[in-house]
């Protein structure tokens, strides 16, 4: 028998991509977005058609089973394997030509679909299907699944896009398939010969979302043309490896309109969806009350829930449902609002609100991840369909079955071809949870069955029901799908399991190898939709930084959660907390917290490497860096007792090397001589030039403001300026501000945190809570990311301290304070444009609204840009970091800082992001504070002298 090992030799030998069989690339590739997980023997990454051809038959001589993997991001389990995993997304990733005449494109498997659309879009073209994981799914992703997406309901599913594949098969056998039997493999039309009225009378009825086990098959039948290419989409991965594709484009409307239409409830708005086809809409979406309330309580969706017959607080029209109705232009808007029999209706043609009424629609979706409680919801049962004229029976009898179960979900999505999208509160942890899972699962399929629907509408069969494919299709279909994956795939080698002779839908789950602790319920959170592996930079998000830096799996936050898991586990990352492959991998994890706020479950992987720093470091000495970055507070606190700022500054100057455990290209900060605290005004009220058109704060101070100024450590030991600022914008509102007297004993605990010394965090945290007291008002808090960690991270290391959850509740931005307790304060008009950085804390945990507010008020023009800026605090003085510091930081700041207009301002209110521009950009980047503070002193200076 032929070992791991030889197979991995003979791979090196024999191709020109990489070969990993170590345990961190296996780590990886485990799961995909579903509820399974297999541990492959290896993974290879093939750079072209005869490397994938080489591998294949390498693998199919040592009897190695073969699973081809895009973008992983499918959800019934069909993206794993036992075998060699082949990774098409590294090399084979190219477009390699648009024909805008012919309306084609010849594309690689591992192309991500956004990037074929970019390219066609200047010709007016796009390719039609277009999943929720455009981002990042992958072409040939796509044909394994016979994907589809929104406007399926006009462009049809990828089968129906595909003219031409070559395909290799298991034992490296190249053909090229399109429309007839040209590039057919030995047997396939005889198959089909013999089979031809099965094929015809033996089939379910079909319909535009039959997705599920071979449904195309019947694409062969001579009265269809014999499109071998229309048949092989869908396949999962089990008859051969897509090497390259011909897609067919489709013409983009120029001026699309939306019509949403509200409902009564759910049923009526199932009902109505058929009806709407004869108007040829481009898509016709769905969703219920419930969906909204769900975002609602998960905190999505931009505050759009609570929506009910007050649709409209949403920006939707009266209803308790939805249905999202896309025509190629206002007219056939029109038409389907005045002729279908809803509530009422909303035409929409300004493309920038449509995308805001789409965002509450897909940002909905996202937090069907969760239920309105904050449980877990699973895929499995994601999108099942029925013919359109039965959707809104079937999701009556849906709902009434989760019922019985004890389930809970919330169904939305493509209404207008009976496709419903569904994450269900499974419990797959326990025997009896698990065992619920598969009785419901038997009745569910029973049910769409009885609808005359598909088990899969979308996604695939994988594991998740392959097993159940007999109650749709019968035994002697289900033989003959046996007969034509033994065609293709004589050895049996291509992705074993899947559709014909399947695993059952119960077993290797991937819940079951993880032990019952919270940390692990925490990592199971990543259901792996990989939107952190989205690659292309750009407005506010920020997940992941390090990811768009490398390329690398590992080093996006599902690659850092794969790992976690199976560090877990213990079966293939075998050294527990001392995991050299976990902490390769969290090493280049920025703590940006955009994972916190961009993932759809809410990962948050800079709290998980945190927990993993403070085991994988427990009774060992720590890097460096832990003791000088991470002790900043206490080393500040020192050089100030002993008034040594002047000469650290000059040593850091004349230093020839770097000090131990800092990157030799960053020049330290330069430490205020004066401790904020310790500077004048500091105490006792402070008259704001406050009179005058621009500062006037209107009523006097009242009850309520009385603000607590947050003495950080950046702005203590750093940046007094800064605080000084805010003294002088608060009062000048007309507030009572205290700075708590603490001689730097106030610290949020940030940098114990960021190098995982959590009992010393904790240790400061109770320290800081004890010196300050009781307060009572708001907790105004200047650096975002020590206002991040007061409000997440301090109730959840103290969780047992009253205090600590009265805290955090009182911490604000100072645009929320001013905004919250000054609300008749007009800020000075700066009038100005503004550049500059949102730090990704406040676009995390803290959010930017006020902020946003503040600065159109005072005439600010220009957002700063989202995304990481690099430095991230510690991360970027660090020995190996500052390459991917620097590469983030190009993304997005970077870029608007040399393309800044004349005269702008540049804001950034993290210490970290200020630094970042300063030694990278060679700009002075100011706190949104000191520029309000500049505008009252300009503002003061030019009021006319009224003294007598």
């Amino acid at each position: 028998m032929t070992t791991p090992g030889e197979v991995e030799r003979t791979l090196r030998a024999e191709l020109r991509g990489e070969v990993d069989f170590g345990a961190a690339a296996r780590a990886l590739v485990t799961m995909d977005a579903s509820n399974y997980r297999r541990v492959p023997l290896g993974v290879v990454t093939p750079r072209d058609a005869d490397d994938v051809a080489a591998a294949l038959q390498v693998c199919a001589e040592a009897d190695v089973p073969v699973v081809p993997r895009g973008g992983g991001t499918s959800i019934a389990g069909q993206a794993t394997g036992v075998g060699v995993v082949l990774d098409l997304t590294r090399h084979m990733n190219a477009l390699l030509s648009v024909d805008p005449a012919a309306r084609t494109a010849v594309v690689q498997p591992g192309l991500v679909l956004d990037r074929l659309r970019d390219a066609a879009r200047p010709y007016g073209l796009t390719f039609g299907p277009d999943p929720s994981t455009h981002s990042r799914c992958t072409l040939g992703g796509m044909i394994g699944n016979n994907a589809c997406g929104a406007h399926s309901v006009a462009w049809g599913t990828t089968a129906d896009n595909v003219t031409e594949l070559a395909v290799t098969t298991y034992a490296g056998t190249a053909h090229r398939i399109g429309t007839g039997w040209d590039g057919a493999p030995e047997g396939l039309r005889e198959l089909v010969g013999a089979h031809l009225g099965l094929l015809r009378t033996g089939m379910p009825p079909a319909f535009s979302r039959r997705i599920s086990g071979y449904g195309g098959l019947d694409a062969l039948l001579p009265e269809r043309g014999v499109r071998l290419a229309q048949a092989f989409c869908g396949s999962e991965g089990t008859l051969g490896v897509v090497t390259e594709a011909v897609v067919r484009l489709v013409e983009l409307p120029p001026a699309p309109a939306l019509a949403v239409l509200g409902y009564a409830d759910e049923s009526a708005a199932a009902d109505a969806a058929a009806g709407l086809l004869p108007y040829r809409p481009l898509t016709v979406e769905g969703m219920a009350e419930d969906l909204l309330g769900a975002a609602t309580a998960a905190g999505g969706a931009g505050g759009a829930g609570g929506a009910g017959m007050g649709g409209r607080d949403a920006g939707l029209p009266r209803g308790r449902a939805w249905l999202f109705v896309e025509m190629p232009d206002e007219g056939g808007a029109r038409a389907v609002a005045r002729g279908a029999d809803a509530l009422d209706t909303l035409v929409v043609t300004d493309p920038a609100r449509q995308r805001a009424l789409w965002r509450i629609r897909e940002d909905a979706a996202g937090t069907a991840t969760r239920t309105p409680d904050g449980r877990m919801a699973w895929p499995g049962w994601e999108d099942c369909a029925v013919p359109p004229a039965r959707l809104g029976a079937y999701l009556r009898e849906f709902r009434a079955l989760l019922a019985a179960h004890g389930l809970r979900g919330t169904p939305y999505g493509h209404f207008g071809e009976g496709c419903v999208h569904v994450r269900i509160d499974f419990d797959l942890a326990s025997a009896a949870g698990v065992a619920r899972f598969r009785t419901f699962s038997e009745e569910l399929a029973d049910l769409v069955v009885a609808h005359g629907g598909s088990l899969s509408g979308e996604h695939g069969d994988g594991q998740a029901r392959a097993e159940l494919l007999p109650k749709m299709y019968g035994p002697d279909v289900v033989r003959l799908f046996g007969a034509y994956k033994d065609v293709w795939d004589p050895a049996g080698g291509m992705n074993p399991g899947t559709l014909v002779r399947p695993a059952r839908l119960d077993e290797n789950l991937r819940f079951e190898v993880l032990p019952a602790t919270p940390f692990a319920r925490e990592v199971a959170r990543c259901v792996g939709v990989a939107k952190c592996r989205t690659a292309e930079a750009g407005g506010p998000g920020v997940m992941c930084p390090s990811y768009r830096a490398t390329g690398e799996e590992q080093h996006s936050t599902r690659g850092r959660a794969r790992l976690l898991h199976e560090m877990l586990a213990g079966e293939i990352v075998t050294g527990g907390w001392r995991s050299p492959e976990v902490a390769e991998a969290l090493d280049l994890c920025l703590g940006c917290k955009g994972c916190r706020s961009d993932c759809p479950v809410g990962v948050d992987m800079a709290s998980y490497k945190s927990e993993f720093l403070h085991h994988h470091w427990a009774g060992r000495i720590r890097p460096l860096a832990h003791y000088t970055l991470g002790g900043l507070p206490g080393w500040l606190r020192l050089i100030a007792r002993l008034r040594a700022a002047g000469a650290v500054n000059a040593a850091a100057r004349h230093l020839p090397v770097p000090l131990p455990g800092l990157a030799r290209e960053r020049a330290l900060p330069h430490l205020a001589k004066r401790p904020f605290t310790r500077g004048a005004g500091v105490s006792g009220p402070v008259v704001g030039p406050g009179a005058g058109p621009q500062g006037d704060g209107g009523p006097g101070p009242g009850p309520g403001s009385a603000v607590t100024l947050w003495p950080d450590t950046f702005t203590e030991y750093l940046a007094p300026e800064v605080g000084r600022a805010a003294l002088l914008v608060l009062r000048a509102a007309g507030l009572d501000v205290t700075v708590p007297r603490g001689g730097g004993r106030i610290c949020c605990g940030l940098t114990y945190l960021s190098t995982g010394r959590l009992d010393r965090a904790r240790k400061v945290l109770r320290r800081t809570l004890d010196t300050l007291g009781e307060v009572s008002g708001p907790v105004t808090v200047l650096e975002p990311s020590c206002a991040a960690a007061l409000r997440t991270d301090l109730p959840a290391l103290l969780p047992d301290d009253p205090r600590a959850a009265r805290l955090a509740a009182a911490v604000r931005t100072v645009a929320e304070t001013l905004e919250e307790y000054a609300p008749a304060w007009r800020p000075p008009r700066l009038d100005r444009p503004l550049v500059g950085q949102t730090h990704c804390h406040q676009h995390a945990v803290l959010g930017d609204a006020a902020d946003r507010r503040l600065r159109e008020r005072a005439g600010l023009v220009g957002e700063p840009v989202g995304g990481c800026c690099g430095l991230a605090g510690n991360f970027g003085f660090e020995p190996g970091h500052h390459e991917v510091s620097v590469a983030c930081a190009e993304e997005q700041l970077l870029p608007s800082l040399r393309a800044a207009p004349p005269g702008a301002l540049v804001q950034a209110d993290g210490f970290s992001c200020r630094t970042q521009i300063a030694q990278l950009g060679g700009v002075r980047a100011r706190h949104l504070v000191e520029l309000l503070a500049d505008g009252l002193t300009e503002a003061s200076r030019a009021a006319p002298d009224t003294r007598s």
